[in-house]
């Protein structure tokens, strides 16, 4: 193949797969996902009201960040479907199954699709929180 057109085929290999690993565009229209934060309780008392108002099986989830705060490891997660637009950021204390994002914390994981992503939820008057439980697989 001739250098030229070797160039082209990998500009347009490496295109296709910017394009295709990309989560899509979504337009968040809630007005407390506006007013607040993810990490505050009113952000994440309307994502559990929002959540219960869509089929989970349209949800997808991409990872956004890992972070540490307090001794305590966070995965920051862009979560929409099904006219849902938000921000997620669960706890993790058991790393079964994503070993290699805590190893990295996040770093080559970033952008990547968890599929099936699974959580539990504590609520009460004074904290909300969502717990990571499980996942399916890592679409990277």
């Amino acid at each position: 193949m001739k250098p030229k057109l070797h160039n082209i085929f990998v500009f347009f290999c490496l295109l296709i797969f910017t394009v295709t690993c990309d989560r899509p565009e979504c337009n968040n229209s809630n007005p407390i996902f506006n007013k607040f934060s993810p990490d505050t309780k009113q952000y994440k008392d309307e994502l559990i009201k929002q959540l219960k108002l869509v089929n989970n099986e349209k949800l997808r989830y991409w990872l956004e960040q890992y972070q540490e705060n307090g001794g305590q490891e966070y995965l920051y997660f862009f979560v929409q479907g099904d006219g849902l637009c938000a921000k997620i950021i669960l706890n993790v204390k058991q790393w079964n199954k994503i070993e290699g994002v805590k190893k990295s914390k996040g770093v080559s994981y970033r952008g990547a699709e968890f599929k099936n992503l699974k959580f539990d939820i504590f609520q009460d008057t004074l904290k909300t929180e969502f717990i990571y439980k499980d996942l399916d697989k890592i679409i990277d």
